[in-house]
């Protein structure tokens, strides 16, 4: 193996081990996922005793309602859960009243702070129904005066309700009262149902929009991937901003508060000076009391304000965690599908490194393999060609559906896809296919003599498409090549027909011809002919009997003689004696040359021969049957 190759392997096995680990690190997304929405739900974040699932799965399910039906079977379903959350807050409400609130040292605090203000607040109500029948029996400017004092313990007791209003909201946020917080949860579900009361599901709502890529392929899961990470980097910016806006509105809160605590001694003081002013009631003071009293009032109504500021704080603070919670589950959730999708992506990945890692080990395997067959060179190579393409064209397409998915048509579209590279490359694809009838048992090898199309010739190559040829003269003439090389496109094989003089031995037949004047006596030549030939080729005809014979038994076809024959036909210049013999395609020059001398010796014994045997007369259309040898005329 070579360095090049040992690069390659060792990065595609670091590429695999590196997907492995990828898939093993997030192949726990749906299960994190699920283990996710079981443990941290809204309700269950907001009210443990509460749980409101079933009704946040109808209003989900409600919205994929599309037709009348559906609609009329999502608002039923969504009834019959709203009652289940109703009666789920009912029982919560009767727990909460039996059982006792958590203690701590915190709630103590705060609730022993409600329990003075609740007993002021009723002394307030006290004090306004006994200044309010006093004001019915007075007249003049004691009516006045005690319409005043009306005016400021009202303003007491808002004040009063705003401070319990605070200290409730803190204890509801330090746990203690959970009463208040189901009673608060129980009117946003109110509110929740209202208004999903005044909005129909979405009729005739489409599923998600249709995508170019198949949504199991790699670019559409990289996309998914890239927009859920931007959607959580914006869930968590959403997320810090609430957190940071409940710190402001945390700082604020405790100003605010710290300015109440300091108005809270100036509160009392003004209001007991101002009812001592309008008790006195003197005439030369009255302007002066009414306006003490009156600054007593605006001050009070001023701290009530604050009161309700701290209040409206307390609830802002209080929606901001309660966003900022919403936030965090949806950033889990999101966090999750994120991992299932980079899970696909690496798992895409995987399959492309992996289809790589078998293309390699595939063309090694097959290099090994073709150095232990026993096949031509050239016929090796092309066979090697053709797997090796026919791997890499695969692992192309394999990468191809990975990375792009299959089509959505994929029925439709390979079959016009088919259909037009049939007629577009038909002469291609015939071609293709008749190299593997050419490659089969009874198709044609490098250094076949063949006929094709009229042309004769020695095989050279064996392609693909073509089939080359080197050119030769007739078979009758010395066959030696004329030097042109002919290409022919391996169609004939499937559409046409061709010859192969090689087939079992590359064995065919040749003759020789020779005019014996009438002046001479032709027995004793054609004897001696047909002895020589017989010498000559004896070895070439009893292999060629052999072969013959092994595939007359494997086709069933009838034997034949290959032993020489001689022939004597009669023209008006002599006797033309016809020797005919088998040979082998490759010897056929070389055994023709041998008898030729051989003949001319026989008939001019004594001389050297100066001129090739290759001169002598050969009547035209001599040697073109390939079959077997013409019967022997009577001589």
């Amino acid at each position: 193996m070579k360095a090049s190759e040992k690069l390659i392997l060792a990065g595609l096995v670091i590429l695999v081990g590196a997907a492995i680990a990828g898939l093993i690190l997030t192949r726990s997304s749906s299960d994190s996922e699920a283990a996710r929405g079981g443990r941290r739900t809204p309700s269950a974040d907001r009210a443990p005793g509460i749980d409101r699932r079933t009704f946040e799965t109808a209003q989900k399910l409600s919205g994929l309602a599309v037709t009348e039906e559906e609609e009329r079977l999502a608002h039923e379903a969504l009834r019959v859960a709203d009652h289940e959350a109703d009666l789920a807050f009912t029982d919560a409400l009767r727990i909460a009243n039996e059982q006792p609130d958590t203690q701590t040292e915190e709630t103590r605090a705060i609730k022993e702070r409600i329990q003075p203000i609740e007993s002021q607040i009723k002394a307030n109500e006290e004090k306004v129904k006994q200044l309010t029948a006093q004001r019915a029996l007075a007249e003049g400017s004691e009516r006045d005066n005690l319409q005043i004092r009306i005016e400021l313990a009202k303003a007491e007791s808002a004040l009063e309700q705003d401070e319990l209003a605070d200290a409730k909201e803190d204890l509801i946020r330090a746990g203690g009262d959970a009463h208040s917080k189901l009673q608060r949860l129980l009117e946003e579900h109110e509110a929740m149902e209202h208004g999903n009361g005044t909005t129909r599901p979405n009729s005739g709502a489409a599923g998600p929009p249709e995508t170019v890529f198949s949504p199991d392929s790699l670019i559409a899961n990289w996309r998914e991937w890239s927009a859920l990470r931007e959607k959580q980097g914006r869930l968590q910016q959403a997320r810090q901003d609430a957190s940071r806006k409940a710190a402001a509105l945390s700082q604020d809160h405790e100003s605010v508060e710290q300015h109440v605590r300091e108005e809270q001694a100036q509160k009392q003081e003004l209001a007991q000076r101002a009812a001592s002013l309008l008790k006195m009631g003197k005439t030369e003071n009255g302007a002066n009391s009414k306006q003490a009293a009156a600054a007593a009032l605006s001050s009070v109504r001023h701290l009530s304000e604050d009161e309700k500021n701290l209040l409206d704080l307390d609830k802002r603070i209080q929606d901001l965690g309660q966003l900022g919670a919403t936030y965090g589950q949806w950033s889990a959730s999101v966090g999750s599908r994120q991992q299932a999708s980079l899970h696909a992506v690496i798992k895409s990945a995987f399959w492309i490194v992996l289809t790589l890692l078998l293309l390699f080990f595939f063309g090694r395997s097959i290099d090994q393999l073709f150095t232990r067959v026993n096949l031509e060179h050239k016929q090796q190579i092309t066979l090697r060609a053709i797997v090796h393409f026919t791997g890499q064209v695969l692992a192309v397409l394999v990468i191809v559906f990975v990375i792009f998915g299959s089509p959505r048509q994929m029925s439709t579209i390979v079959g016009l896809a088919g259909a037009g590279l049939t007629v577009a490359l038909k002469d291609f694809i015939v071609s293709f296919l008749g190299w593997f009838v050419l490659m089969g048992r009874n198709g044609i090898r490098v250094g076949d003599w063949v006929e094709i199309k009229g042309v004769r010739g020695e095989v050279i190559e064996v392609g693909l498409l073509r089939t080359v040829l080197l050119e030769t003269d007739n078979w009758a003439a010395p066959g030696h090549p004329t030097g042109r090389q002919v290409a022919f496109v391996n169609s004939f094989a499937v559409e046409g027909y061709y010859f192969n003089f090689s087939t079992s031995g590359r064995w065919l037949w040749d003759e020789i011809q020779l005019l014996i004047p009438s002046s001479v006596d032709p027995y004793a030549i054609i004897e001696k002919i047909s002895e020589i030939v017989t010498k000559e080729t004896e070895r070439n005809t009893q292999m060629a009997e052999q072969e013959w014979q092994r595939v007359t038994r494997r086709y069933g076809i009838s034997p034949f003689s290959a032993t020489p024959a001689v022939n004597v036909r009669s023209t008006k210049e002599g006797m033309e004696v016809i020797a005919r013999y088998i040979t082998r395609a490759q010897e056929r020059s070389e055994v023709r040359s041998r008898l030729n001398h051989a003949v001319v010796k026989l008939i001019h014994p004594g001389k050297a021969l100066s001129v090739a045997a290759e001169t002598l007369p050969v009547p035209a259309g001599a040697g073109q049957r390939k079959i077997g040898p013409d019967p022997t005329p009577d001589r």
